[in-house]
């Protein structure tokens, strides 16, 4: 019965090919479609193209002290350097340890990786499907046509896919009204690695705006309890050593491993005076939408906006930072009303900041190129959703309206 029912979706969106490609109720069997195709993809990558090691070795050095009954956070390190993440990183990669043979069995944790891809996809695909504003034909570009990502995930075994999947996991849980479990799983992403904190200004400003003040104090307890629980084996032994380490909002970057600011010179991208005027054009950002934007808009949007103000504002983007918003581009990128002649120039956005962040190294015109991209992006945000006069509606009329705007 399922079969034949699966069929016959498939004979009418043949039919209906075009509309499969432009409307965004065809998303889920777009996205069934692209999942299949994507496990194909990773299989071959895996094994057909060479393995690059870059931290995976680090991450294992750094989980086997822990294995060993070191809990003073100053004493773990690995081959590049001390590690600076937080505990839920070492619970989740010493399981990785163990399940690789102690970090040995590259392969095993490639194909690890691509069944988290996967399912990252799946969440990813999931938000999509709620929020009902992009065409089908763009997940293309959000799945196979990404050299990057899958480099991410599967040829690099970097720790952000694991934050940024269990992020996803939290937003889905947050589109369904369960919030208390969405700020656990939240703040679990959070202690794999801090990026995730980028979406916690948008958080915030939900948890007040659904919850009030008082209300979504219990909220955020949940979001802090974790972390103490999680930490606590560390805290107890030398607190001020785990803090620093896992905590460090301070910690310097490399200028050769930006993609973000390579044209400028390298005595301004390590000054503190730079730092800082990113860090209040970061706040006055968040503030600007938080007044003016944010108020008439929901959950997805406000999640993924903040997380994009902080990605154009942060000190230094590396090249596994991409997965920290690269799934959200589409949404970024349609949520504003759309006519047939702005699909192309969104679609080439999506083109360019792909090729920026494939030039390796980066070179001023990359660099350049992908300021040039968030800008505009960040435009089409801040006028695409102005708000709009207000309209003699009947009431029942308003009531659809709003129900359907519930997860935008």
């Amino acid at each position: 019965m399922a079969a034949g029912r699966g069929a016959a979706a498939l004979r009418r969106a043949w039919r209906e090919r075009r509309a499969a490609l432009l409307e965004p109720r065809y998303t889920p069997l777009v996205a069934a479609c692209l999942c299949l195709a994507e496990g194909g993809v990773n299989l071959w990558v895996i094994r057909r193209v060479p393995y690059t090691e870059i931290d995976w070795k680090a991450y294992m050095q750094e989980v086997e002290g822990f294995a060993n009954g070191t809990l003073d956070y100053a004493q773990l390190r690995g081959d590049t350097g001390p590690l600076v993440y937080p505990a839920g990183f070492v619970y989740i990669f010493l399981g990785l340890y163990h399940a690789t043979g102690r970090g040995s069995d590259i392969r095993l944790a490639q194909y690890l990786f691509a069944g988290l891809y996967l399912l990252n996809l799946l969440l990813v695909f999931r938000i999509y499907c709620r929020t009902n504003k992009v065409p089908p034909y763009v997940f293309f570009f959000m799945c196979c046509a990404s050299y990057r990502i899958h480099s991410i995930f599967v040829l690099r075994l970097f720790n952000d896919p694991v934050a940024m999947a269990i992020l996803f996991l939290a937003i889905n849980l947050f589109l369904e009204e369960r919030w208390s479990w969405g700020c656990l799983l939240f703040s679990l992403a959070v202690s794999v690695k801090m990026n995730v904190l980028l979406f916690a200004p948008g958080l915030l400003f939900l948890l007040l705006q659904r919850f009030g003040l008082l209300g979504c104090i219990p909220k955020l307890c949940i979001c802090a309890l974790l972390q103490v629980v999680l930490g606590l084996p560390f805290l107890l032994v030398n607190p001020v050593g785990y803090l620093t380490r896992s905590f460090d909002l301070g910690r310097q970057f490399q200028f050769k491993w930006t993609v973000n600011w390579r044209f400028l010179p390298e005595e301004v991208f390590q000054n503190r005076v730079f730092h800082a005027a990113l860090l209040l054009a970061h706040l006055a950002g968040l503030g600007l939408f938080a007044l003016h934007r944010w108020h008439s808009a929901w959950i997805v949007f406000i999640l993924f906006s903040s997380n994009f103000l902080g990605v154009c504002c942060s000190r230094s983007l590396h090249y596994q930072f991409y997965v920290w918003y690269f799934h959200t581009l589409p949404y970024l990128l349609w949520c504003t009303p759309t006519t047939k002649l702005a699909h192309m120039p969104k679609v080439l956005l999506l083109g360019v900041i792909e090729l920026c962040w494939n030039t390796y190294p980066s070179t001023v015109c990359s660099s350049l190129s992908l300021h040039v991209c968030h800008g505009l992006i960040l435009l089409q945000l801040w006028y695409g959703t102005a708000p709009t006069p207000v309209s003699h509606t009947p009431p029942q009329s308003r009531k659809s309206t709003a129900v359907s705007k519930k997860a935008q």
